[in-house]
């Protein structure tokens, strides 16, 4: 081989090795942009639940809970939210986020009689008097693994509770349990139910949704339900005569799918755990007890029968419907082979460190 010829090779083969050093950082360029597209890329949940857009769940607790998530990640997370039922109907929101048919779902635990039986010993009478107490006390008693076997196939993000309940009929003042027997009230949960039918009255199973038009039809005749919701739902308009007796309290649960979840990059699953839990049933209890105090001064204001009775276990009228329901359901849950007699000292060990 020519010495011409023995040059021309060499540079041949250098220009061939820059060539395929020039593809390779290429390629690895790509890759790394790919890679770097990749985190950026949006993942959007879809959050379900039953409150008005007009609530203040939706709009100062869930609206500024997706915002932040959105904020803390970048713009990586987004959450939709779909308030009024529009995504999931309010008794089945639990099982779709166990289903994936909804990404994060917001529940009454009384909406399924039945399937959070345990979680539901938290309602009983005597054990809160403020919203801000019961959620503490849920979110306590499911951190402490007391409650979470009832949650395992979902990602639970937060625990709450609405505040005691409340008595309210169309035009009939509730003083003592005799005044309810035979009326047809709307019961929020097993708990309430089973004292309602203490009472003498007729416990109804209706979601949040539905009762309005049963008061105007007559399906019902009164209701129980925690003044928030009350409002919220505008049943304030249709009845006028009110009964304060904190004989139960709503608990409430959100939850996320647990595949969605665990798809999620650390980083992200970080920021939804920093912003679960505690942090948000202080959040929603605080929310609550505010609505709570200001939907009873509009019902004062417009001229309604509003009655107290605060300390209705100790109430010679009360004492017996409300005692003959709480050992009713501790003995329904118990003969289930749960231990519900050790979940109601847990809970009240929980509620006395919630007061205040």
């Amino acid at each position: 081989m020519t010495t011409k010829v023995k040059v021309g090779a060499m540079f041949l083969s250098m220009a061939i090795a820059l060539g395929m050093a020039g593809c390779s950082n290429q390629t690895d360029s790509n890759e790394e942009a790919s890679a770097a597209t990749a985190t950026q890329e949006t993942t959007t949940l879809r959050f379900s639940h039953f409150w008005p857009a007009t609530s203040a769940m939706h709009t100062d607790v869930f609206a500024p809970w997706a915002q932040r998530l959105e904020e803390e990640s970048d713009g990586r997370l987004k959450v939709e939210l779909y308030p009024s039922a529009t995504l999931s109907k309010p008794d089945v929101t639990y099982d779709a986020a166990a289903k994936g048919t909804i990404d994060i779902g917001s529940q009454a635990h009384g909406y399924t009689a039945g399937r959070f039986p345990l979680t539901t010993i938290a309602e009983l009478p005597g054990l809160s008097n403020s919203a801000g107490q019961m959620s503490c006390m849920l979110q306590t008693l499911y951190d402490d693994g007391t409650l979470a076997g009832e949650y395992e196939d979902t990602h639970l993000l937060f625990m709450m509770g609405a505040g005691p309940g409340v008595l309210h009929t169309v035009d009939t003042p509730i003083r003592t349990p005799a005044d309810m027997k035979g009326m047809r009230i709307r019961r929020p949960s097993a708990v309430a139910g089973d004292i309602i039918e203490a009472t003498g009255a007729s416990p109804v199973g209706l979601p949040a949704t539905d009762i309005y038009t049963s008061l105007q039809r007559g399906v019902i005749d009164g209701l129980s339900l925690p003044w928030s919701p009350t409002g919220d739902f505008k049943l304030t308009e249709i009845t006028s005569a009110h009964t304060n007796i904190p004989f139960y309290s709503s608990a409430l649960l959100v939850t996320m799918n647990k595949d969605k979840y665990e798809s999620l990059p650390d980083d992200l699953k970080k920021i939804i755990d920093d912003n679960s839990g505690r942090v948000m049933a202080d959040i929603a209890g605080e929310m609550f007890d505010r609505e709570d105090a200001k939907f009873m001064e509009e019902a004062r204001a417009k001229g309604d029968t509003i009655i107290d009775i605060p300390d209705p276990l100790n109430d010679p009228d009360w004492k017996g419907p409300l005692l003959e329901g709480t050992n009713k359901y501790l003995a329904d849950v118990n003969a289930l082979g749960l231990d519900a007699d050790g979940v109601y000292e847990k809970a009240q060990a929980a509620s006395a460190a919630c007061e205040g």
